[in-house]
C-alpha cells in the first residue's frame, strides 16, 4: 500500500486560465493530471477578456476552439479594431483621441482571430474540457507544502471545507497559482523588475444610459481623464457588467476601503460626464499593476507558469494569453518526457524559451502603460512593438530549435517566413475538397513538410518515423502530395526551395529547415530530431 493518498504524473496548482489550460492540454496529450485550486469554483468575474489569435490557434489545435469561439457574443472583432481611446468624459466619445491602434490578426497571418469573452465564461469551458480529457479538478483545496527529490514531488493539500489533509506524490508540479504564488515562494525563487507601478480598483457596474452615451463607438479600452484621474472603461467580454478601473494612491494614504459604493458611483458618473446617471455597483476588486519576472521558471521538477512566473501591467492584454502560451509550451514537453521520447534537456528549454518571452512582454506592457498614462518620451515610444508581433511573432532560441537565426525575441515588423524558432506560417491547404490551415497539422508530433521535389526528405522522414521513439509525420504539399496549397507557394512561404524541407514542432514552431536537398537526409533528420527533442541522436534513430 502506498504511503501517499494520491499519485499522479502531474500536479497543477491553480485553476485560472493558465492552470485549466495546462490541465486540458496535458489531458489531450494523454497525461493524467490532478489540479487543485483554493477557490470554491471557477472565476465569477469577467477578467482577462481578450483572447489573442495565437491563443485561439492553440485552443483550436487542442480540440476546443469551437467551444470557446461559441462564447463570443455577436462580433467582438470591431471592438479590437477600435483601439485604445482617451477622452475627457465618455459623453465626449465623438472627440476621442486614439492612443493606440494595434494590429492584432489578419487572414493571411492566422486561421483564427482575436475575440472578446470574460474568463468567467471561458474558464467553464476549459474546466469541462480538462475533465473530458481525464483531469481531476479539486476546487476548495489549498496547497500547504511542496518538497521534491530526484524522483518526484511531494505536496500536502488541504480541503478548505473539511480540513482533511492529503499527501500527493507527482512526477512534476506546475505552479499556476498567480502573482502571489505559494509554489514560487516555497521554491524560494526571487523576482526582478520594477515592482508595483500603480494600484487600481476594478469596479464592475451596470449603467443602461451609458449605452446611448457611447453611441456604439467600439474600443478595446477608453480612458476618461475628468476629475484628474485616469479611469479606464471596457466591456470586451460582450455583456453586462461594464468594467471601470480608477487608480488609487497608497502613498497618499488611500486604500480600497475608501472606495465605498457611493464613491464608486460618483467616479463612474464623473468619468461618464452625466451627473445623474443611474449606476448599479456589482463588485469591486483591488489589484496591483506590477512588473516582476521570476528568475527561474523551472526548479528541477517544479515549473512556474502565468502570473506565478511573470506579472506586468494589463496594458496590451498580454497576461492570460502569455500564460496560456506558457501552459502549452510546457504541456507538450512534459508529455514528451513522460512518454519517454523527450529528454530532460527538452524540459530545460521551457525556461529558455518562455523566460525570454515573458520578460519581453513585461517590457512591452510597461511601454504601453507609460504611453497611456502620459509618462513616455520619444525614446519610450520608439520601443513600442506592434501587438501582432508580440502575440504571433515572438521567437524562441533554445536547444529545441536547431541552428536558430540570430534575432531578438520580438522582431518588427512581423516576420513569419519559416525561420527556425518562429511560428510556422499559416497557409490554406486542401485535400479532397476539405480546407485546413498548415497550423492545423501540428499538435502531437514533429512534422516534416516537403514539396513534390523533396522526395528524398519525405522518404527519409517516413523511414525514420518507423524506427524512432520521437513521433514524426511526413507531409508532402503540392501536386501528388498529401495536400495542395490554395493561394500561395508553400516553399516560398517557408523560405526553402522546392527541394527543401521544414521540421515543425508539436507547438507549430519551426524547429529546423534546409533550403535544399542534402546528402544522407535520414542521418541529418535523425541528428536534428534527436537534438530538438532533447533525446540525443541515438534515441531519435532507434
Amino acid at each position: 500500500m502506498s504511503e501517499f493518498d494520491d499519485e499522479v504524473p502531474v500536479l497543477i496548482v491553480g485553476a485560472g486560465p493558465v492552470g485549466l489550460s495546462a490541465a486540458s492540454f496535458l489531458g489531450r496529450y494523454g497525461v493524467r493530471v490532478l489540479l487543485v485550486e483554493k477557490r470554491a469554483d471557477t472565476s465569477v468575474l469577467p477578467r482577462a477578456p481578450g483572447l489573442q489569435a495565437r491563443t485561439m490557434e492553440i485552443f483550436r489545435a487542442a480540440g476546443m476552439g469551437k467551444e470557446v469561439r461559441a462564447l463570443e457574443i455577436g462580433d467582438s472583432h470591431p471592438f479590437f479594431e477600435g483601439g485604445i481611446l482617451r477622452v475627457n468624459t465618455y459623453a465626449e466619445i465623438a472627440d476621442a483621441e486614439v492612443v493606440e491602434a494595434p494590429s492584432l490578426d489578419g487572414p493571411d497571418i492566422s486561421p483564427e482571430r482575436v475575440m472578446g469573452c470574460g474568463q468567467d465564461r471561458y474558464e467553464v469551458v476549459l474546466a469541462d474540457k480538462a475533465r473530458e480529457f481525464g483531469a481531476e479538478l479539486r476546487f476548495g483545496t489549498k496547497l500547504l507544502s511542496v518538497e521534491q527529490d530526484a524522483d518526484g514531488v511531494t505536496a500536502r493539500i488541504e480541503n478548505r471545507e473539511t480540513g482533511e489533509v492529503r499527501t500527493v506524490r507527482a512526477g512534476y508540479l506546475i505552479g499556476a497559482d498567480g502573482a502571489s504564488s505559494t509554489v514560487r515562494k516555497a521554491l524560494g525563487v526571487e523576482r526582478s523588475g520594477r515592482g508595483t507601478v500603480f494600484n487600481a480598483l476594478s469596479i464592475y457596474f451596470r449603467a443602461p444610459e451609458l449605452e446611448a452615451v457611447l453611441a456604439d463607438r467600439p474600443f478595446i479600452l477608453c480612458y476618461a481623464t475628468a476629475g484628474g484621474e485616469m479611469t479606464g472603461l471596457s466591456r470586451l467580454h460582450g455583456c453586462d457588467p461594464w468594467l471601470a478601473a480608477p487608480v488609487y494612491h497608497p502613498e497618499k494614504g488611500e486604500s480600497p476601503d475608501d472606495f465605498t459604493d457611493e464613491r464608486c458611483v460618483e467616479i463612474v458618473r464623473t468619468a461618464s460626464g452625466i451627473p445623474g446617471m443611474d449606476v448599479e455597483i456589482m463588485n469591486k476588486v483591488p489589484w496591483e499593476g506590477a512588473q516582476l519576472v521570476a528568475e527561474r521558471f523551472r526548479v528541477d521538477r517544479v515549473f512556474l507558469a502565468g502570473d506565478a512566473a511573470h506579472v506586468h501591467p494589463p496594458a496590451g492584454g498580454f497576461g492570460a494569453n502569455t500564460g496560456i502560451h506558457d501552459a502549452h509550451n510546457l504541456a507538450w514537453k512534459l508529455a514528451a518526457r513522460l512518454a519517454g521520447w523527450g529528454g530532460e534537456d527538452l524540459l530545460d528549454t521551457y525556461h529558455d524559451e518562455r523566460h525570454a518571452v515573458g520578460s519581453a512582454m513585461a517590457e512591452q506592457a510597461m511601454v504601453r502603460n507609460r504611453i497611456r498614462h502620459g509618462y513616455a518620451d520619444d525614446e519610450v515610444r520608439r520601443q513600442m512593438v506592434d501587438d501582432i508581433v508580440i502575440t504571433l511573432g515572438y521567437r524562441y532560441t533554445s536547444q529545441a530549435v536547431a541552428r536558430p537565426e540570430p534575432a531578438p525575441v520580438l522582431t518588427a515588423p512581423l516576420t513569419l517566413d519559416g525561420s527556425p524558432g518562429t511560428r510556422a506560417p499559416h497557409l490554406w491547404l486542401e485535400r479532397d475538397g476539405n480546407r485546413i490551415s498548415t497550423v492545423d497539422l501540428f499538435w502531437d508530433s514533429f512534422v516534416l513538410l516537403t514539396g513534390p521535389d523533396g522526395g528524398a526528405w519525405h522518404e527519409a522522414a517516413s523511414r525514420l518515423a518507423g524506427r524512432t521513439k520521437v513521433p514524426l509525420k511526413a507531409v508532402r504539399i503540392g501536386a501528388g502530395g498529401d495536400y495542395t496549397a490554395v493561394e500561395a507557394d508553400w516553399a516560398a512561404a517557408y523560405g526553402v526551395s522546392p527541394r527543401g524541407a521544414v521540421l515543425v514542432r508539436p507547438d507549430a514552431f519551426v524547429a529546423w529547415r534546409s533550403t535544399d536537398a542534402l546528402p544522407e537526409p535520414e542521418l541529418v533528420l535523425a541528428d536534428v530530431l534527436g537534438r530538438t527533442a532533447g533525446a540525443g541522436v541515438a534515441a531519435a534513430a532507434r
